[in-house]
């Protein structure tokens, strides 16, 4: 005797392809990476002085740090005295609105600050200001 497995062609299994999902969540994901952002620091960690009325800044802006040692940085790299003006520049060139903020050290000379600001102010910037602590 044979035995037949009956299948009734009324029964049909349905899944749900979640690949098109997936896609969408990753194009969401890629999307809001890409327009946010992103805020360059200067590269070093420096100790800044405390003011009384200091007040928060707009996000975008080119920060430069300047050591204790008198040592210019900015984006991770030391650009030094006079690689103030061309990063600055630049800087400007994209987005002439754009702030400088001088995250100099609390023992930094004045002498170096100073140089910072005059290159900075040569190089185009409207707005310059110095990064302190409340």
């Amino acid at each position: 005797m044979r035995r037949f497995r009956h299948s009734s062609a009324g029964e049909t299994t349905s899944t749900v392809d979640i690949s098109p999902l997936i896609d969408v969540v990753f194009l969401l994901l890629i999307f809001f990476i890409v327009t946010t952002v992103f805020v360059k620091e200067t590269g070093v960690e420096v100790s800044k002085p405390r003011a009384a009325s200091s007040q928060d800044l707009e996000k975008r802006a080119v920060l430069i740090a300047v050591t204790s040692e008198g040592r210019v940085w900015h984006g991770g790299r030391e650009i030094g005295m006079d690689g103030v003006r061309a990063v600055v520049a630049a800087m400007i060139e994209e987005d002439g609105q754009l702030p400088v903020i001088i995250r100099a050290d609390a023992n930094t000379p004045t002498e170096a600050t100073v140089k910072v600001i005059d290159g900075a102010k040569l190089a185009g910037a409207e707005s310059v200001a110095l990064a302190t602590e409340k």
